[in-house]
């Protein structure tokens, strides 16, 4: 335009091409290491200074290459900078390595188990409430033996053998105190009926002045395994009535028939390990009164009701199966199947103290005070008797059924 001088144009610089980092971490970041571990192959792998502790690196470690000579090592494909060497599998290492690197060692490994939330396998409880995860974690540290150290702990599980011992009927009032126990599972509780049923019997034919050598019970052929378990471990014969097409629980006519004077119980079973029935326990009770009745004999009835004891009072309380029955002297439980708790926990009840021989339980006087026990261990975790209590007080009657 006139009058307007015209402006030269602006020349502005160009920007230089930016450095291509180089492809190797300088030396003051990482140094490289290479191992040759005899019969297997060389692994390199970056060694990490202490200013770059903050930094994580993929670590990729080689399995033997199959000498059989080698020692088994513990390998993993990926993890963090700590895991620099590998692990003896089945020896304990010689040096101690950081919590963060044992943790996720043992974190991935565990990634290969099933999913807990997807196992309807084996019958046991795997979710509960945060609250109680959170009552449980308070208490993994207590040990339920020391009774004196923890009271309330013990006044808990006292509460729980009341509550599981009115909900099965046990002929005792509102003010007497239940004759039962915590176990770690229905295992140990079956032992421990067993061996009560046992020692009473022994103790009959001790004063009638007959053999008391020869023990037996009576069981189906559909019992858990923890029922051979205790024939064998204790010496007694196991007799099993045989199952029938169509027909996959104990038959009481059967059972009563091989029932004889060297027979410490009949076993019944509420919830069949492999198809969930109940045994008729009633029709079992009736045909054992009269054979009893008959023979001047005195042979008992356990119920093992580790799944239908959480089932059966709150769907079927019309069903006679408990201590309803005259014959019925114990019965167990499991409270980490249908009682809703995370295994492992279980509970044996006796009708009565009659039922529990005196020479059974121990007494211990180990931090001052007299303690009774009887368990096949000793120390136990209070953690999931806590949990029981907190499911049998949350859900109550009505969050049961």
């Amino acid at each position: 335009q006139k009058g307007r001088p015209i402006a030269a144009p602006v020349r502005r610089p160009r920007p230089r091409k930016r450095e291509r980092a180089p492809t190797s971490a300088p030396a003051s970041i990482h140094s490289w290491r290479t191992d040759s571990i005899p019969g297997r192959l060389a692994v390199t792998f970056p060694v990490v200074p202490a200013t770059a502790r903050r930094r994580r690196t993929m670590v990729v470690t080689v399995a033997a290459t199959g000498s059989d000579t080698a020692e088994p090592l513990h390998s993993t494909t990926f993890a963090s900078r700590y895991v620099r060497d590998q692990l003896p599998r089945y020896r304990m290492p010689s040096g101690s390595i950081p919590k963060e690197a044992a943790y996720q060692i043992i974190s991935d490994e565990l990634m290969l188990d099933g999913n807990p939330r997807l196992n309807l396998a084996s019958f046991v409880t795997t979710w509960m409430e945060p609250e109680c995860g959170k009552l449980m974690m308070d208490s993994v540290n207590k040990n339920y033996v020391d009774m004196d150290e923890y009271p309330v702990t013990t006044e808990l599980q006292n509460r729980c053998v009341n509550m599981i011992a009115h909900l099965f009927n046990a002929p005792i009032g509102e003010d007497e105190t239940a004759i039962g126990v915590s176990t770690v599972g229905s295992s140990e509780a079956i032992m421990l009926a067993g061996l009560a049923f046992k020692r009473k019997w022994a103790n009959k034919m001790k004063e009638q002045g007959k053999p008391c050598d020869k023990p037996n019970i009576v069981t189906g052929a559909n019992v858990q395994v923890c029922w051979e378990k205790f024939a064998r471990y204790f010496e007694v014969e196991l007799k099993e009535v045989k199952l029938t097409e169509g027909y996959y629980v104990m038959d009481p006519k059967k059972a009563v028939e091989m029932v004889d004077e060297n027979t410490i119980c009949v076993a019944a079973i509420l919830g069949s390990t492999l198809t969930g029935e109940y045994e008729d326990v009633k029709l079992l009770n009736d045909l054992l009164v009269a054979k009893n009745k008959e023979t001047g004999w005195d042979v008992p009835i356990h119920v093992d009701a580790a799944s239908g004891g959480f089932i059966a009072p709150f769907l079927q309380p019309e069903l006679e199966w408990d201590f309803r029955l005259p014959l019925v002297k114990s019965i167990n439980v499991s409270g980490h199947k249908y009682g809703l708790v995370y295994p492992g926990v279980g509970w044996v009840i006796w009708r009565s103290k009659a039922d529990l021989p005196d020479e059974l339980i121990f007494h211990i006087n180990y931090l001052g005070t007299d303690q009774p026990t009887f368990t096949l261990n000793f120390s136990k975790g209070a953690s999931q008797i806590i949990a029981q209590y907190y499911q049998l007080i949350r859900l109550g009657f009505e969050g049961y059924k």
